[in-house]
C-alpha cells in the first residue's frame, strides 16, 4: 500500500499536487501549519504540525506509516527568505523530518531544491555539468540539505530526488512576485511598471512544476533534476505579453524601475534529465499559462481577494 506524505500542503507548489498525488496514491498525509484546504479529496488527511519542531515531526511521523514522502515546506515569504536565519532552521529540520521518515519505514524522499544553488554566472545550468556556487544563504542551505540527502541516501539505500526549481508563476502566487503584481496592476486599470527587463530567465507554470514533483516521485531518478520549462524568455517580453492579453498594453511602462544589481543576463533550465527519467511534458505553453493566471486573478479580484 503506497502513501505519502507531502510537507508544504498549503503552499504555492503543495497546494497544486494533491489533486495529482490523490490520484496516484491510496492515502495522502497533507501537512499543514496554519490553515488547512478545503477540497473534495477523498483519500488525503490533514494533519497538524510546526515542523520546525523536532517534538512535532517525531509524533507526526508516529501516527502514519508513509511510504513516500514529499517534501516542499520551506521558509518562503518574499523579500526575506534569501538572506533569512530560518533557513538554517529548515536545514535542521528537514534533515530530522527526512531521517525520522526513513527510520519508520520510508521508502522514497523527493524534495525542492533551487536554481540558486548553481552558480548563476554559467547561464544554462544543467545538473551533471553546472557547479552549485549559491550567492545567498537560502541556496546555500538548500546546497546543504542535497548533498546531506545524496550522502544518507547512499548511506542507508534511501532512496532519493531533488526538484530543483526555476522561476515559476501562477494561481496563488504572492502578489509581489512579479507576474501575480503586473497581472494586478493591469487588471486594476493601474500601470504595470518594471525595469527595463533584458535579462532572459526560464519560467514555468505552477501546475507543471507540481506535475514534475509528482512524476519525480514516482520515477527512478536519483539525485538532483531541474524543474523548468528549458526555455529563457525576457522579463521584458513577458510583461508585454501580459499586457497585450489584458488589453491593456498602454498601461505597461517599461523601464520605469532601476534594474536590481547583479541582475544576471540568462538563468535557464537543462531540463533533458526531468523529461527522460520522470517522463514529464509541459501542459502549458507560457502563453496558455499566462492566459490561465490573468483568468483565476481576475476572478479572484472579483471575489474581493
Amino acid at each position: 500500500m503506497s502513501k505519502v506524505l507531502v510537507t508544504g500542503a498549503t503552499g504555492f507548489i503543495g497546494r497544486q499536487t494533491l489533486d495529482k498525488l490523490s490520484e496516484e496514491y491510496e492515502h495522502v498525509f497533507a501537512v499543514y501549519r496554519n490553515s488547512k484546504l478545503i477540497g473534495n479529496w477523498k483519500n488525503v488527511t490533514w494533519h497538524k504540525a510546526d515542523l520546525l519542531s523536532e517534538e512535532q515531526i517525531n509524533q507526526l511521523i508516529g501516527k502514519i506509516s508513509a511510504t513516500h514522502l514529499l517534501h516542499l515546506a520551506w521558509y518562503a515569504e518574499h523579500g526575506k527568505y534569501g538572506q533569512s536565519e530560518l533557513n538554517i532552521d529548515w536545514l535542521s529540520s528537514s534533515l530530522h523530518l527526512i531521517r525520522r521518515f526513513r527510520e519508520s519505514g520510508g521508502r522514497r524522499v523527493v524534495s525542492a531544491g533551487t536554481c540558486f544553488e548553481y552558480d548563476l554566472n554559467y547561464g544554462f545550468l544543467s545538473e551533471k555539468i553546472t557547479p552549485l556556487k549559491p550567492e545567498l544563504i537560502y541556496g546555500v542551505s538548500k546546497k546543504n540539505l542535497f548533498e546531506m540527502l545524496s550522502s544518507y541516501s547512499d548511506l542507508t539505500g534511501l532512496s532519493s530526488a531533488w526538484g530543483r526549481v526555476f522561476y515559476l508563476y501562477g494561481p496563488h502566487e504572492y502578489s509581489g512576485r512579479l507576474v501575480a503584481s503586473v497581472i494586478r496592476s493591469l487588471l486594476r486599470n493601474q500601470p504595470a511598471e518594471t525595469s527595463s527587463g533584458e535579462q532572459l530567465k526560464d519560467f514555468l507554470h505552477v501546475s507543471d512544476v507540481a506535475e514534475a514533483f509528482v512524476k519525480l516521485l514516482h520515477s527512478n531518478a536519483e539525485g538532483a533534476v531541474n524543474i523548468g520549462s528549458g526555455n529563457a524568455v525576457s522579463v521584458k517580453d513577458i510583461v508585454l505579453k501580459i499586457g497585450e492579453l489584458t488589453g491593456k498594453k498602454k498601461l505597461v511602462k517599461i523601464g520605469a524601475l532601476s534594474s536590481r544589481k547583479n541582475e544576471k543576463p540568462l538563468i535557464m533550465a537543462d531540463n533533458r534529465r526531468l523529461k527522460r527519467e520522470a517522463g514529464w511534458t509541459p501542459q502549458f505553453t507560457l502563453e496558455e499559462g499566462l492566459k490561465h493566471t490573468i483568468q483565476w486573478w481576475s476572478d479572484s479580484l472579483g471575489k474581493g481577494n
